[in-house]
């Protein structure tokens, strides 16, 4: 038997002989558990983790049944300090492997804490591997995984990347399937960035498979899948990458959205990083943003530069268009940066901020904490911004309202997605673009980096707007 591919199974053996009893006892129905049953093997999880992360059965209640059913203690790990010379019994990688946390030790007897204290094939596996009796007590797996990852240490950087060979570079000339050390782990995650930067990729994601975790590039509009992280490494790396990007490496029921700086050479790269609970399992998603570089490296006239310069002299819409990773962040950073005048009082509300602009209020909203688009909309004017830039046009209040504020002598900046000039018709032709494009004083089109077209007020009256 192949002891890795057995213990990768999402199954916990004491919740699949005892998920009855709960319904028995009133804490599920058996819905809740057949439910449950299809949510684990698509996410690969096991069917407490399914329970608890659904909200059908809280964690505390779990832990006191199974403490109940099998006579055995549950732990709170977050109140309870372990012997860290235990931590020499057992590795991270086997730590991981069995979901286990050694706790203290008497005379030959290691104590650990386990989300399956009913798997006696993994309890004699660890036997083998520590030379010492086990006595296991209860505790979550989330509490668990946690803990590991706070004790093992395996929160991790990553280091400088350089362009040296670059061209036919393949992450996977750095994946070792069995090497579970945070060293390769690190190194892992930053030749997949090598590798992305290499090809002038600007998003890649994460997505679980039958096989493990795929790694895919989006280039020009396409999916390209560059390989696959196997199963065993997929949790190790899950970990080590949201560590890394200030992510709850344990929260894994709900987005999160996080920020990494890197080196490329002697340039610091900007990447937002975005983890999205799915019926397979988590999905990261990582766009990269290069530094704003002067609008006049820009292949823009300087005629047109000076156009969108007067525009944000005045009340009114910069609005920067092009189809998806054509550049239209880029471009607008490079704006704010370039062509506003000092003596202009500059806000962003933004969900990250890529680079920090000299001279500019940078807003970063959070929805955890309730600072999200409708709040932000609703105290920023007694700010007293004269230009505000915010990120795309998602609902129709937002966009009644930033249409308003160039009533009130407010230039504004944003960005909204089309294909095409032909798309951009085709969406504002919409009745609820009527007011909004009313107050549109520039519109850039990013076609591709070497064709923008510049258009003022008279000239999208003519042959855009109506």
């Amino acid at each position: 038997m192949d002891l890795l591919n057995d213990n990768n199974s999402p199954d916990n053996k004491t919740l699949d002989k005892l998920k009855y009893d709960l319904v028995r006892d009133g804490l599920v129905t058996y819905d809740d558990i057949e439910h449950a049953q299809e949510l684990a093997l698509a996410q690969n999880t096991n069917i407490g983790q399914v329970l608890i992360n659904t909200n059908i059965i809280d964690e505390n209640a779990l832990m006191k049944f199974l403490e109940e059913k099998l006579h055995t203690p549950c732990v709170d790990l977050e109140s309870y300090s372990i012997d860290k010379k235990c931590l020499d019994f057992i590795n991270f990688k086997d730590a991981l492997r069995f979901k286990i946390l050694p706790l203290f030790i008497i005379e030959d007897t290691l104590t650990i804490a386990m989300a399956d204290p009913m798997d006696l094939f993994s309890i004699d596996k660890i036997m083998q591997i520590t030379g010492k009796n086990i006595d296991p007590v209860i505790a979550s797996e989330k509490s668990i995984l946690k803990k590991i990852n706070e004790y093992y240490d395996i929160k991790s950087k990553v280091n400088d990347i350089n362009t040296e060979n670059i061209k036919n570079y393949s992450w996977q000339e750095e994946l070792h399937n069995d090497d579970f050390s945070s060293e390769h782990i690190q190194g892992l995650f930053r030749a997949i960035l090598k590798q992305a930067i290499g090809q002038g990729v600007h998003e890649l994601f994460f997505e679980n498979t039958d096989d493990g975790l795929s790694v895919n590039f989006k280039m020009s509009e396409k999916i390209v899948t560059t390989g696959t992280i196997p199963s065993l490494l997929v949790n190790p790396f899950k970990q080590s990458l949201k560590s890394t990007c200030n992510l709850d490496p344990n929260v894994f029921e709900i987005p999160q959205l996080g920020k990494l700086n890197f080196k490329v050479d002697t340039k610091e790269l900007t990447a937002s990083i975005s983890a999205f609970p799915t019926i397979s399992g988590e999905r990261i998603l990582i766009k990269i943003y290069h530094p704003p570089v002067s609008i006049e490296k820009m292949n823009i006239p300087e005629d047109k530069i000076e156009l969108i310069r007067n525009s944000l002299e005045k009340p009114g819409v910069v609005l920067i268009c092009g189809a998806s990773l054509s550049g239209k962040t880029h471009l607008i950073y490079s704006i704010i940066s370039s062509l506003i005048p000092k003596n202009k009082n500059v806000m962003t509300l933004e969900s990250i901020a890529k680079y920090k602009l000299k001279n500019v209020a940078q807003c970063e909203l959070n929805e955890n904490i309730g600072f999200n688009l409708d709040k932000a909309m609703r105290f920023i004017e007694f700010q007293s911004p004269d230009i505000i830039y915010f990120e795309g046009i998602t609902t129709k209040e937002g966009l009644d309202f930033f249409t308003s504020l160039t009533l009130k002598n407010k230039a504004l900046i944003t960005e909204f997605l089309a294909e095409n000039m032909d798309d951009l018709r085709r969406k504002f032709e919409f009745s609820e673009f009527t007011m909004f494009k009313s107050v549109i004083s520039c519109l850039i089109f990013i076609h591709n980096k070497d064709s923008i077209e510049v258009f003022d007020k008279s000239e999208l009256d003519k042959y855009l707007l109506n």
